[in-house]
């Protein structure tokens, strides 16, 4: 027969054990990183609404690509090796994808008010090059971010960022795995 001590004792750890164990779990055992490789941007903002310069001085606005996913990236106009890097990604990273490229968009943003020229895009078919007007400040982000390149959903909120020179194998799973998931665009 167990005496009324030892009763007392089982019915405390009955309550006190798995806050004991509770304690050492939060303590001790992390747990391990989200899968995704980008950084979610929480909560995801709004892409500029400003009006930007396209091909033949046509204005181009994010709004008008409504639907779709758009990757977007900034640098300067004659494109140096950092930014063809960073278009070959973009290039690679859509292609990978297969049948569901098509819902995938690409956007060059020359951030020093001149639009790239031809033998910068050369290669780069299907990319949009847009150039911020010189008299326009926009706000920090996609538009003015040489050091990341950002994914915007398809309602027009910038959601995700990667580094401007990223492991493109991983920023396709993101994508990949986003686009699975996703019942938009």
């Amino acid at each position: 027969m167990i005496g009324p001590r030892v009763k007392l004792v089982l019915l405390v750890s009955l309550f006190a054990v798995p806050i004991a164990a509770s304690f050492l779990a939060y303590h001790y055992a992390r747990p391990q990183p989200t899968a995704n490789y980008g950084e979610l941007l929480l909560p995801p903002s709004p892409i500029t609404s400003h009006a930007l310069e396209g091909e033949g001085g046509k204005a181009f606005t994010f709004p008008s690509l409504a639907g779709q996913w758009v990757l977007v990236m900034a640098d300067a106009a004659d494109c140096p090796k950092a930014c063809t890097d960073k278009l070959i990604t973009l290039r690679q990273v859509r292609l990978a994808l297969g049948r569901e490229s098509g819902r995938v968009q690409r956007v060059f943003v020359a951030d020093d008010g001149r639009l790239p020229g031809a033998q910068a895009l050369a290669g780069f078919e299907g990319t949009i090059a847009v150039a911020k007007p010189a008299a326009t400040t926009l706000p920090a982000g996609p538009g003015t971010d040489r050091g990341h390149i950002y994914l915007v959903d398809p309602r027009g909120n910038v959601m995700m960022r990667w580094p401007a020179a990223p492991d493109w194998k991983r920023m396709f799973k993101d994508l990949q795995r986003l686009l699975k998931a996703s019942q938009i665009g």
